[in-house]
């Protein structure tokens, strides 16, 4: 992901969407994202790590939308470590 071209939330759906080559059944908003990362059913077992840098941007410069995606990936990170087999891991670089 780019952190430095995304200005919103729809932007920063779409980009996670992409790095983590959600499958076209993919609905493009919050629940859909949570529900797509507690899945991940499509890859492979394991961990997936999704590097965010300048994550800070998203922030900056929508701070609404900035706060409702790191909380979802927050929690998505949560959730697929108590569930184990697909672990999401986000690393944001600042």
């Amino acid at each position: 992901m780019r952190g430095d071209t995304i200005t919103s939330r729809h932007e920063a759906i779409e980009a996670i969407a992409a790095a983590l080559s959600f499958p076209e059944w993919f609905g493009h908003n919050l629940d859909a994202l949570y529900d797509s990362l507690t899945d991940l059913s499509w890859l492979p077992e394991g961990e997936h790590v999704l590097i965010w840098p300048r994550s800070a941007e998203l922030a900056r410069r929508d701070p609404r939308g900035g706060e409702s995606v790191n909380a979802v990936l927050d929690d998505a990170v949560r959730r697929t470590t108590e569930l184990g087999g697909r672990v999401l891991t986000v690393v944001r670089a600042d």
